[in-house]
């Protein structure tokens, strides 16, 4: 694990297999988006105690789908903080009944057969149950950190949410989830549910504003992450945007 400074308020906890970020919002206390493995739970903690915090500071935990390696932790880290979870409806229901994955296929042309078969043939299908007391839709701005959206962006998983985030001093921060990958090169997730539906919704994201942009594999983008977007998927303009 590796806690890695992002933004002013907002930093990257680099677990072996995924993202997770942390948002200090003061004394509002620490916004955890994404969960990581079972595994996980405990590097997230040293890495709330790395930034000085206590597990009862995390006081949100906002889910972006229901694949174990973003949210296995999340049953452990709500009994250690206390914190309530947030998840689309179509997938806290995976979550509350222990699910953790519907049929994958490989997205053409991100990662050849063999690399896909080694990295999502056999996915996890299970991950420990537990509840989620906030079911969000697509447009909710969350009272949290200054108000965070939801963007329904299904395809890949179909109740993944995206967030925006206005704050961390770059004209807005978009935690893209697994809409989109930024391992070696801004790309599509490299497994889909439904890829066409997946590449709607990037493109929507890309029609969207924001200066930085989070993943759960790969770099952050500091910088024109918007405009990066769109160079890389286009973007669905006639699309209103959530809200």
């Amino acid at each position: 694990m590796a806690l890695e400074w992002v933004l002013p308020s907002l930093y990257r906890v680099a677990l072996e297999h995924v993202n997770a970020f942390l948002i200090d919002a003061g004394d509002e206390g620490l916004v955890l988006v994404d969960a990581g493995t079972p595994a996980d739970a405990g590097p997230i903690l040293d890495a709330v105690a790395g930034l000085g915090r206590e597990p009862a500071d995390v006081r949100h935990v906002l889910v972006t789908h229901c694949h174990v390696d973003h949210a296995g932790g999340l049953a452990e880290l709500k009994e250690a903080t206390g914190a309530p979870a947030y998840m689309h409806p179509i997938d806290a229901e995976m979550v509350r009944s222990g699910r953790a994955v519907r049929p994958l296929t490989r997205t053409p042309g991100v990662l050849d057969k063999a690399t896909y078969q080694q990295l999502f043939g056999d996915p996890p299908s299970t991950l420990p149950a537990t509840d989620v007391e906030h079911e969000v839709l697509d447009g909710e701005v969350l009272d949290v950190a200054g108000g965070i959206k939801a963007v329904h962006v299904p395809g890949h998983c179909a109740g993944q949410l995206a967030f925006l985030w206005p704050g961390g001093g770059s004209g807005g921060v978009l935690f893209a989830a697994d809409a989109a990958a930024n391992v070696a090169g801004l790309s599509l997730s490299p497994a889909h549910e439904d890829v066409e539906e997946g590449k709607r919704s990037v493109m929507r994201l890309a029609g969207l504003d924001f200066g930085a942009a989070c993943f759960g594999h790969g770099q952050d983008i500091s910088n024109d992450a918007s405009a990066r977007f769109r160079e890389a998927f286009g973007s669905d303009l006639a699309t209103p945007a959530a809200g």
